[in-house]
């Protein structure tokens, strides 16, 4: 599913005329460059998915990969942990799996007299929901809360989660998301539009596969990655995001794109104002990830695949349709 990769390529002329301000004190761009240095290191010759995911955190989404397994999706998860330098937690999902096994559970300490609640692995800063759709639907429901909340409650008490709070979730292909016999169950809608992005890795390219086979696994060197940003930087980063500019032309192009998912008879549903704001946070990410001020068209072309794909059912298949997803972007034009 490369077009979740997909980089626009038009921009506006008046927006091209000049070199774009730099939205980040240089040190903080430093410690970018650094961080992404890094994550190119563990993450062969995957560029784009590597910055898509990126942006995802700058913007305050969760990010949810889906490939094959092998390609690397745990080990971008650790590189990210590692490398913004967040407290890291791991979930293998399975179909046994409670909620109370991801959340906490109270129990009584019969010395005191009284119940303690023991936190779960959700009580991290990045959690890792590996393979997310072999959870039951119970289980994966009880992620929505701490989602979008960023709390969770239990027992009659509402728990705030640790600050900042990411989720990457991986999961197998939507192909084979077919029901319990195939071991998964699909992610519903409303679990779907909790994870702002969307990107798959797909296999190397030769020349990045060759260096992987020669050095070996970067499992390893993911956990060993030393930070190049703490998480009161990652919260500056992302108060430089929440300060690029967006015109009222980019919303008028952002407003067209959702027309058309609405009114394009290929899908379920059309996008949500929740998917808008989030394509315009996400925007902003790339753009100020790229060093500018302002948000262009390019930016809004180069995230759209990402947050779309997975929202955009196909009428006939009830499957994400990146293709037609694509021909969407290309056929609506920059006003």
């Amino acid at each position: 599913m490369q077009d979740s990769c997909y980089a626009g390529r038009v921009t506006l002329n008046a927006m091209t005329a000049a070199q774009p301000p730099q939205t980040a004190p240089p040190a903080l761009q430093a410690q970018i460059k650094q961080a992404l240095a890094q994550l190119d290191s563990v993450i062969l010759g995957k560029p784009i998915p590597v910055r898509l995911a990126l942006t995802c955190l700058l913007a305050g989404g969760h990010l949810l990969i889906e490939d094959v397994p092998g390609v690397g999706k745990t080990t971008l998860a650790y590189a990210l942990a590692a490398t913004l330098g967040l407290e890291f937690g791991r979930v293998q999902f399975t179909s046994d799996l409670m909620p109370a096994d991801l959340l906490g559970v109270s129990i009584f300490e019969r010395e005191a007299g009284t119940f303690r609640f023991h936190p779960g692995p959700i009580f991290t800063q990045l959690l890792l929901a590996d393979e997310l759709n072999r959870a039951t639907p119970r289980t994966q429901s009880a992620l929505l809360e701490a989602m979008e909340e960023r709390q969770v409650s239990v027992d009659g008490a509402t728990r705030p989660l640790p600050a900042p709070f990411f989720v990457v979730a991986t999961q197998n292909p939507a192909t084979q998301a077919l029901g319990s016999a195939h071991g998964t169950f699909p992610l519903p809608e409303a679990q779907l539009d909790r994870f702002l992005l969307t990107v798959t890795l797909g296999y190397p390219d030769p020349r990045a596969e060759r260096e992987l086979l020669l050095s070996g696994g970067r499992r390893e060197v993911a956990q060993g990655l030393a930070a190049a940003l703490t998480p009161a930087d990652l919260q500056a980063a992302r108060q430089g995001v929440t300060a690029v500019h967006v015109s009222g032309a980019l919303i008028d192009y952002v407003q067209l794109l959702v027309k058309a998912t609405r009114d394009s008879a290929q899908f379920v549903m059309g996008l949500s104002p929740r998917a808008a704001l989030g394509l315009i946070a996400l925007a902003r990410a790339w753009a100020w990830l790229h060093g500018r001020s302002s948000v262009w068209p390019d930016d809004v072309r180069a995230v759209f695949p990402a947050l779309a794909t997975h929202r955009l059912l196909g009428r006939s298949s009830g499957t994400p349709q990146p293709g037609a997803v694509r021909a969407l972007l290309e056929g609506v034009p920059i006003p």
